[in-house]
C-alpha cells in the first residue's frame, strides 16, 4: 500500500456522500454488527471452540477454521491466510478449513487495516499477522495441554507440536488439539505488545511454507458446494436485470414507458435508480419472478434518457484534453521532484523525447457482476463478492438510505475480479429494489451491462523527456502522466498521497511505478488529472493499476535511449541499478530478476532468424513501498505486414518467501498472459459518450490459440514475502514492444499493438 495511505477510520454517522464513501473500515459505522441486537451473537462462535484469534477457531474434533478478511477470486488467498497459521500453530494440513469474513466490526484489525483485496497486498502485508496468531495459538495449547497433562507449568517449553498433536517427549504423554480444546484449559490470551514479541520460525524451520499442499478450497469449487454470488438463493426471491444508459455516466432518466413490460409474466416493477451514492446514474431495474423474465421486462421498457454532460465525448476526446493538459506548465501534481530537471535537460548532451499511450480496458471477468439484497427488519442483508467490503458496505447503505452500521454483508466466492470487484454498483440496483418491492431480489448483469458499465483502466496519455551526458549516461528523465483518477473517485482522502510540490493530494495509484529503482539524478514525474475522462469514463482499478501504463512508458524510454547511445538495452538497465541513495537493495533485487531472466531466456547468446527479436523489461510493481522484483524477455516475431506473433515470454520474479509455489507459478503465468492480452489485443473505445464493445467478440481478450510458450524462475530468498498476483502484468507490454523494435526497427508507443502500428513505424 502506499506509504501515505492510512487505516481509514469515520468521523461523522450522517449519510452524506462523505459518510459512505469515506468512513470505510469503520467499527460500527459502515459495517452493519455493532449495536445490533442479537446478530453479533448469532455469528459468535460455539462455545465450545477455542479461538486464539479473530482469524481462526479450533473446534472440539480439533478441525481449524481460518477466517480470510481477503476476497478469494480464485488466486487462493484464504488457502494461503490457512498455510501461513498452519505453519506456526504446528496444525495438521489435513485439519485445515477456510471461511470468508463477513463486514463484522471483530474484522477490523487495527495491523491489517480495512478488508480490501488488491494491490497485490494480501501475501505481504498478512504473512506476519497470521504467522503470529498461530503462534499464538500453538503456545496456548502447549500451556493448556501441560496444564491437562497435570505437568508443571514450566514443563510447556518442553513440549512439541507437530500434525495437531502436543508431546512430552520425556514423560510421552501426548494430547491432540480436539482433547486439548475438549478439555478447557487451552485459555492463553495475548495483548498486541506480547504478540510483537513472539519469536516466530526462520526460514530453515518451515515444514508447511514452501510447500505446495492441496488447496483448501479447490474441492467445493469443484464438487459444486462453493457458493458464489450469483448462486445465492433466497425464498420468495424476485429477480432484477437492469437497463443501462447510452451514455457511461452522467445521463438521466426522462421517463419510462412499461406497458409492454407488464405483458411479461411475472413482471413486478420498473424500478428508476435514485443513487444518492453517484456511483450509477440513468439507470432503471426490471423486477420479476424469474431472471429469464427479468431480462425481457428490461428489453420491453421504453427509457428515455437525457444524455447529460458527457453525451458527445469520444476516445479522441479524452486523448484531446489530455495532451492539452500536459502542456501547461501548471497543471498537475508532482509526484517525483528529484535534482534540477529543467537544468540538466537545458545541458544534456542529447535529449529524447517521446509520447506513450493506452487505451480504455475492461475486467470482464467470468462470474458476471451480481448481489442479492434482502431487508429483514431494519437489518440489510447483501449477498455478493466483492474486493473491498469495507466500502461495499457503505455504498449499500447509502443506496438504502439507511445508517451504514445496519448492513451486514455476506462475502461469497468470487468467479474473477481484477480489480472490477473493487466496485459496488451492483449492490445499488439489488438494494434498491428490494427496497422497491418488499421482497428479496438478486441482480444479475448481462455482459453487455457490465462492458459498457465497467469502471474501466483509464485511457493514459504520458509523455518524456530523457536527457543524457557525453559518455550516454542518463542524467534526467522528465515524465508527464496524464489520466483519470480512480483512487480519487472513490473519495476516500487517506487513499490519496500528498504532493511533493505541496499543491494537494494526488491519486498515487495513477503514477506508482514512474518512482523506479534506476540511479537518475535529475528525475520528475507530473501527475494530471484529466477531469473529462474521470467524469466521462468512471475508472477503476484493473490488474497491475498505475504500473501498468508508467512501466510500459519507463521501460519502453530505457530501451529508446539504450539504442540511441549504442548500448545494450539489458546491460544499460543493469548499469541504472546500481542502488545508489535511496535505490538500495531494491535496485540489486531487480537486478538480480533480470539477470535470471536473461539466463533462462539465452538473451543474446541465441542467433535469431530474421525477423525475429527479444526484448526486455524490469519492474517493481506494484509501489515502491511494496515493491516485487520482476523482469521479462520476450522473444517475437514480426512479420513484413506487421503482424506480431509473441513466441516465449520468459519471467523471473523475486517472491521473498514463497508459501505456495506452485500457485505462485500459476499466478505469475496467469499474470504475464494478462499482460500479454492488454498488450496485444484488448481495446475499448468511447463514442458519443459511450463505450462501444459490448460482448467478446468486439472487446477481444488473448484468445487460447495466441497463447505463447512461457517460462518462469522464481527466486526465493527468505526475505519478506512480496506480492505475485500483478507485477507480471506490468512487465510484460514493454518487453514485447521493445523485442518488436530488435525484431523489426518499429518503434510501438501505443497499446495495444496493432499490426497496423508495427507496419507504419517499419516504414518510418
Amino acid at each position: 500500500m502506499n506509504k501515505h495511505v492510512k487505516n481509514i477510520t469515520p468521523e461523522t454517522t450522517d449519510l452524506s456522500r462523505r459518510s459512505f464513501l469515506v468512513g470505510t473500515a469503520a467499527t460500527g459505522l459502515v459495517l452493519g454488527y455493532a449495536g445490533v441486537p442479537g446478530i453479533g451473537d448469532a455469528l459468535a462462535a460455539a462455545p465450545a471452540n477455542f479461538d486464539p484469534s479473530v482469524w481462526y477457531s479450533i473446534a472440539p474434533d480439533g478441525l481449524v477454521t481460518v477466517t480470510c478478511g481477503k476476497a478469494d477470486m480464485g488466486q487462493h488467498i484464504a488457502s494461503t491466510m490457512a498455510q501461513i497459521v498452519c505453519e506456526e500453530l504446528g496444525a495438521k494440513w489435513s485439519d485445515m478449513r477456510v471461511n470468508l469474513a463477513s463486514n463484522d466490526p471483530k474484522f477490523n484489525d487495527p495491523v491489517l487495516g480495512a478488508q480490501i483485496t488488491g494491490g497485490s497486498w494480501s501475501t505481504m502485508m498478512n504473512f506476519d499477522a497470521m504467522s503470529r496468531a498461530g503462534a499464538a495459538g500453538r503456545m496456548a495449547l502447549t500451556e493448556g495441554a501441560a496444564a491437562a497433562m497435570g505437568l508443571p507449568p514450566y514443563f510447556k517449553d518442553e513440549l512439541v507440536v507437530r500434525d495437531s498433536m502436543v508431546t512430552h517427549p520425556k514423560s510421552k504423554k501426548s494430547m491432540s488439539f480436539a482433547d486439548i480444546v475438549k478439555s478447557g484449559k487451552a485459555t492463553k490470551t495475548f495483548t498486541p505488545d506480547e504478540l510483537k514479541a513472539i519469536k516466530l520460525k526462520t526460514p530453515d524451520q518451515y515444514t508447511m511454507i514452501g510447500v505446495s499442499v492441496p488447496q483448501i478450497d479447490i474441492p467445493s469449487k469443484t464438487n459444486g458446494t462453493a457458493k458464489y454470488g450469483i448462486d445465492v438463493m433466497i425464498p420468495g426471491m424476485a429477480y432484477g436485470a437492469v437497463v443501462t444508459p447510452p451514455v457511461r455516466y452522467g445521463a438521466t432518466v426522462k421517463s419510462v414507458d412499461d406497458s409492454d413490460a407488464k405483458k411479461v409474466p411475472g413482471f413486478i416493477k420498473a424500478v428508476i435508480l435514485d443513487d444518492k451514492t453517484q456511483t450509477t446514474t440513468g439507470w432503471v431495474v426490471a423486477v420479476a419472478g424469474t431472471y429469464a423474465n427479468a431480462k425481457k421486462a428490461a428489453a420491453a421498457l421504453k427509457v428515455s434518457y437525457d444524455g447529460g454532460p458527457n453525451a458527445k465525448l469520444s476516445s479522441q476526446s479524452l486523448l484531446d484534453e489530455a495532451k492539452r493538459l500536459q502542456g501547461l506548465d501548471d497543471s498537475g501534481q508532482f509526484f517525483v521532484k528529484d535534482g534540477d530537471v529543467a537544468a540538466a535537460l537545458g545541458s544534456a548532451a542529447k535529449v529524447l523525447e517521446a509520447e506513450y499511450t493506452t487505451s480504455i480496458n475492461i475486467h470482464a471477468p467470468m462470474e458476471p457482476m451480481n448481489a442479492t439484497a434482502e431487508f429483514k427488519g431494519d437489518i440489510l442483508h447483501i449477498y455478493s463478492g466483492n474486493q473491498f467490503a469495507t466500502r461495499s458496505g457503505a455504498i449499500a447503505a447509502g443506496a438504502a438510505g439507511i445508517d451504514p452500521k445496519f448492513v451486514v454483508m455476506h462475502q461469497m466466492w468470487l468467479g474473477g475480479g481484477f480489480g472490477r470487484r473493487l466496485d459496488a454498483d451492483m449492490m445499488v440496483p439489488a438494494v434498491q429494489a428490494a427496497k422497491a418491492v418488499g421482497k428479496p431480489v438478486k441482480v444479475i448483469y448481462t455482459r453487455e451491462n457490465d462492458m459498457t458499465m465497467d469502471f474501466s483502466r483509464p485511457l493514459t496519455y504520458q509523455k518524456v523527456k530523457a536527457g543524457v551526458d557525453g559518455d550516454g549516461k542518463l542524467v534526467v528523465l522528465s515524465h508527464d502522466v496524464v489520466s483519470a483518477w480512480p483512487t480519487q473517485r472513490w473519495g476516500i482522502p487517506d487513499f490519496l498521497s500528498p504532493s511533493v510540490d505541496k499543491k494537494g493530494p494526488l491519486d498515487a495509484f495513477t503514477v506508482n511505478g514512474s518512482d523506479f529503482f534506476y540511479t537518475v539524478p535529475n528525475h520528475n514525474v507530473r501527475a494530471i488529472k484529466n477531469e473529462m475522462a474521470h467524469n466521462a469514463t468512471p475508472s477503476g482499478q484493473l490488474r497491475s493499476v498505475a504500473p501498468g501504463w508508467t512501466f510500459w512508458a519507463v521501460e519502453s524510454m530505457i530501451d529508446e535511449i539504450a539504442v540511441a547511445t549504442g548500448k545494450d538495452p539489458a546491460q544499460f538497465r543493469i548499469s541504472l541499478l546500481d542502488g545508489a541513495g535511496k535505490n538500495d537493495g531494491g535496485a540489486q533485487r531487480l537486478r538480480n530478476t533480470l539477470l535470471a531472466a536473461m539466463g533462462l531466456a539465452g538473451y543474446g547468446t541465441k542467433k535469431l532468424p530474421k525477423g525475429e527479436g527479444m526484448g526486455v523489461a524490469c519492474v517493481s510493481s506494484q509501489e515502491r513501498a511494496t515493491a516485487s522484483w520482476t523482469a521479462c524477455v520476450a522473444h517475437v516475431a514480426v512479420a513484413p505486414s506487421g503482424e506480431v506473433t509473441v513466441k516465449k515470454l520468459t519471467v523471473a520474479t523475486d517472491v521473498g518467501t514463497q508459501v505456495h509455489p506452485d500457485n505462485i507459478r500459476a499466478q505469475v503465468e496467469g499474470a504475464a498472459l494478462w499482460g500479454l492480452s492488454l498488450a496485444m489485443h484488448e481495446k475499448a473505445t468511447l463514442k458519443d459518450g459511450g463505450i462501444e464493445q459490448t460482448n467478446f467478440d468486439s472487446y477481444t481478450p488473448l484468445r487460447m490459440s495466441q497463447m505463447p510458450e512461457v517460462a518462469v524462475a522464481v527466486i526465493a530468498n527468505g526475505e519478506k514475502a512480496t506480492g505475485v498476483g500483478e507485477p507480471a502484468v506490468t512487465v510484460v507490454a514493454p518487453a514485447i514492444g521493445n523485442a518488436i523494435f530488435n525484431a523489426s526497427g518499429a518503434r510501438v508507443r501505443a497499446l495495444p499493438i496493432t499490426a497496423e502500428a508495427v507496419k507504419g513505424a517499419m516504414k518510418a
